[in-house]
C-alpha cells in the first residue's frame, strides 16, 4: 500500500473497514437507491471479469454528483466497504483516496508528470497486487472540461494532464477488471465529457426527502442522546416529524449540524436541549438557504 503523504494520496487502507461501514449506514437514500447502486456496481465487476472489454467497454467508473453536503464522499467510502464485503474471489481489496489538488502545478509539464506517475506507477502497481477501489474526490479538479479552459491559465499543461488521466483510466480498465473508480463532483458541468462518457454509472445524490430528513435527524439525535440522556425527548415521533418538516431543503450535513447548534441553547448544555431549541435552529437554517 502507498503511504499517505505520497504525492496525490490522501488515504490508503485495506478493506473491509469498520468506519467505512458506519459511513454507509449513516446515509439515507429514498426507495433503496443505495441497494440498487451496490447491485449495479457488483454486477459490473463480475461482467468485467469475464466479458472482453472490446465487447463490453466497462471502465469501472462510478460518478457521484450533487451539491455540497449531500454525502457524496461518505457514500463513496461506504460503497467501497460494501464492495469488498460483497465481491469475493478476487483477493483482498485495497482502498486509495486521491487528492486531485495535490497533482496540480503551475510549472509547465509538472501536472502531467504527476498524473502519469499516479496512474502509470502507483495505481498500476497496487492493481497488480489485487482488487482496488480508487476514490477521486472533486474529480473536476483533475479532469476539467478542456473545451472550457481559459487562455489566462496554462491550457496546454491542463490538456496534457487530462489526457494523461484518461489514458491512465483506460489502461486500468483494460488491464485490471478488479479496479473500481469512484469519482465525486459538486460541479458536473465542469467535468470533461470524455470522463462522463467513460462512466458506467452516473448518480446524482439529491437533498434528503422528508423520510430521509427524519432518519438523519433521528440517527444524529440518538447518538447525542446516548452521551447526553437529557436529549431523549427529541426522539419522540411527533418531534422528529415536526423537525423533518421544518428542515425542508437542508442537506444531510446541515441537518446534523442543526442538532449540534440546537444543543448550544441558552444553558450551553446538551442535557437540557429541548424540541423548541431544535425547531428554532431549523427555522433559522431554512431562512439562510
Amino acid at each position: 500500500m502507498p503511504d499517505v503523504g505520497t504525492v496525490g494520496v490522501a488515504d490508503a487502507r485495506l478493506l473491509p473497514n469498520d468506519s467505512f461501514e458506519a459511513a454507509w449506514s449513516s446515509i439515507f437514500f429514498p426507495d433503496d437507491a443505495k441497494g440498487r447502486l451496490l447491485q449495479t456496481v457488483v454486477s459490473n465487476i463480475r461482467l468485467r471479469a469475464t466479458v472482453p472489454f472490446e465487447a463490453l467497454p466497462l471502465h469501472g467508473v462510478v460518478l457521484l454528483t450533487g451539491r455540497p453536503g449531500v454525502g457524496k464522499t461518505t457514500v463513496a467510502r461506504g460503497l467501497a466497504d460494501k464492495i469488498a464485503r460483497t465481491v469475493s474471489g478476487l483477493g483482498s481489496w485495497a482502498f486509495i483516496e486521491i487528492d486531485p489538488h495535490a497533482l496540480a502545478s503551475s510549472s509547465l509539464g509538472r501536472s502531467q508528470r504527476s498524473v502519469e506517475e499516479l496512474f502509470g506507477r502507483l495505481l498500476e502497481e497496487q492493481a497488480q497486487q489485487g482488487p482496488l477501489v480508487v476514490l477521486l474526490d472533486e474529480v473536476e479538479t483533475l479532469l476539467t472540461d478542456r473545451a472550457a479552459l481559459s487562455m489566462e491559465a496554462n491550457p496546454i499543461d491542463v490538456h496534457r494532464a487530462v489526457d494523461a488521466a484518461l489514458v491512465g483510466l483506460d489502461r486500468l480498465a483494460q488491464r485490471h477488471p478488479g479496479v473500481v473508480v469512484l469519482a465525486t463532483s459538486n460541479f458536473p458541468g465542469a467535468i470533461d465529457p470524455a470522463l462522463s462518457s467513460r462512466a458506467d454509472l452516473i448518480i446524482r445524490i439529491p437533498v434528503p426527502d422528508p423520510r430521509g430528513r427524519r432518519l438523519i435527524l433521528e440517527h444524529t439525535i440518538a447518538a447525542v442522546a446516548a452521551a447526553f440522556p437529557g436529549a431523549q425527548p427529541l426522539l419522540a415521533a411527533a418531534v422528529l416529524d415536526r423537525a423533518a418538516q421544518l428542515a425542508e431543503g437542508l442537506d444531510g450535513r446541515r441537518l446534523r449540524k442543526a442538532v449540534a447548534v440546537a444543543c448550544a441553547n441558552e444553558h450551553c448544555d446538551p442535557e437540557r436541549v429541548t424540541p423548541e431549541d431544535l425547531y428554532a435552529t431549523l427555522r433559522i437554517m431554512g431562512e439562510e438557504q
